[in-house]
């Protein structure tokens, strides 16, 4: 397979249902990647996502973990989804041939903090460890196959602006909202193997303070691209009345991510909307 096609749906906020799972039959991509919030308590919402026919990664956001400083809803979620959640894990995928490694579940940004839920599930987690288990993790992908990053946060570093990619957008002075962890397994990964693509939400596109919206997407000196898919609404209508639905849209060719952008469909699968980020 010399063409992977790989759909990426941003935070969803419990703005998924059948028609999401038909629209991607439709589509149909490669394997699907989500950034994770996907719900707000709706276990129905990751029953879905789970049940897809296609192949997914999942990585779970700050939204996922529950409340009330307990775990119980934060596991129902890693069960329904089973080996789908990459979370400080590889997913090495036969067809399409990429190799997805998940960052640290449930981040809610910031540089580096661990959830009271995330402690009850995963343990005491220090930014290092989680630093390591990321590099270990990609330690151990296929060098043959094309490497993503896959977290719901995405890393500091990335620019301290308002309308950086993971720029604080609710308070001033705004800063870098980036996860530590992630940016220094980034470095480290570098030393061997260029991750090809870093995908993240969390930081949604719309600016909180002006209705601007903030960059989506770099490429780095060392060839490694980040790409923010936080379009949140994912679904709206528009001014003719049609519904559109947003997945950010990456494809590689002969194992080299070829072109990233986001894209707005009609229920149907046809492009309504389009805008081109990267095209080799």
């Amino acid at each position: 397979m010399s063409k992977v096609r790989i759909a990426i749906a941003g935070d969803i906020h419990d703005c998924w249902s059948e028609t999401d799972c038909e629209l991607l039959e439709k589509l149909r991509p490669d394997g699907v990647l989500f950034v994770g919030d996907l719900s707000e308590g709706d276990l129905s919402v990751v029953q879905s996502i789970s049940n897809l026919s296609l192949p997914i990664a999942v990585i779970l956001g700050n939204h996922d973990r529950g409340k009330f400083n307990k775990g119980g809803f934060l596991r129902s979620q890693l069960s329904i989804l089973g080996e789908k959640h990459v979370g400080w894990s590889l997913k090495d995928w036969v067809v399409p041939p990429l190799c997805v490694v998940g960052g640290r579940p449930c981040s809610s940004g910031g540089g580096f903090f661990l959830s009271r839920e995330v402690f009850e599930v995963f343990g005491d987690v220090s930014l290092d460890e989680s630093a390591r288990r990321i590099v270990s993790c990609s330690l151990e992908a296929d060098p043959s196959k094309p490497l993503i990053l896959l977290s719901h946060s995405g890393p500091s570093g990335l620019g301290s602006s308002a309308s950086s990619l993971c720029g604080r957008d609710w308070k001033t002075p705004s800063t870098d909202w980036g996860d530590n962890d992630l940016a220094l397994a980034i470095s480290q990964i570098q030393k061997f193997r260029t991750p090809e693509l870093v995908v993240f939400g969390h930081m949604h596109h719309q600016l909180k303070t002006n209705y601007a919206n903030r960059s989506t997407f770099h490429l780095d000196s060392c060839g490694t691209a980040y790409l923010n898919t936080a379009c949140v609404p994912r679904r709206f209508i528009n001014d003719s009345g049609v519904n559109i639905c947003h997945f950010s849209w990456v494809e590689f060719d002969n194992m080299k991510l070829k072109s990233v952008c986001h894209r707005w469909f009609t229920d149907n699968g046809e492009i309504a909307y389009e805008q081109i980020l990267l095209d080799r």
